[in-house]
């Protein structure tokens, strides 16, 4: 049998590796959500140490994208990743999960707390620096996801809501 692979994307706060997480267990196939966390585990360091490489190396960025990538080819998978339906070609189903900055800076409050006000500026400037980062290192506009064969509004639906949409479109799609 052909391997399912589906990619879903979204911003920090859009419900991604909820939403990934939920639909793997579903589908019954791997979730494929590797991370700065998970290589800063590899490497022994912390997570801060990782960004810090990151920012300063082009190297780490694109080594964990190559991982990904290479993760989601080995099985039946969902990718949960920013640019996991840019950089997964052959997904079979690319899902781009979207809502407001200002629903997504009071998800991320409610789960790492601080104040609103500080998580908001934090929000807007994370999906600044991303964006920026994104189109240096593959001309990738994460704004512009018109391709995406299925779009979630998540500020409409609740984790457990999205999840039969995108079995449904995988259905559908054969």
């Amino acid at each position: 049998m052909k391997p399912l692979r589906i990619a879903i994307s979204g911003k920090s706060g859009c419900g991604n590796t909820t939403v990934s997480r939920l639909l793997a267990e579903t589908l019954g196939v791997e979730l494929v959500n590797y991370t700065f966390h998970t290589m800063a585990e590899e490497e022994g360091v912390s997570f801060e140490e990782m960004c810090r490489r990151a920012e300063s190396d082009d190297s780490w960025d694109r080594l964990l994208d190559q991982r990904q990538v290479e993760k989601a080819r080995a099985a039946s998978c969902v990718l949960a990743s920013r640019l996991a339906i840019w950089l997964l070609q052959e997904a079979d189903l690319k899902v781009y999960l979207q809502a407001s900055p200002e629903v997504r800076a009071a998800r991320i409050h409610q789960r790492e707390g601080g104040t609103l006000d500080e998580v908001q500026a934090a929000t807007r400037e994370r999906d600044r620096r991303d964006h920026a980062r994104y189109v240096r290192l593959y001309n990738i506009d994460v704004d512009s996801w018109n391709f995406a064969d299925l779009v979630v509004d998540t500020e409409r639906y609740r984790p457990e809501e999205i999840v039969p949409l995108i079995v449904q479109a995988v259905k559908d799609r054969g």
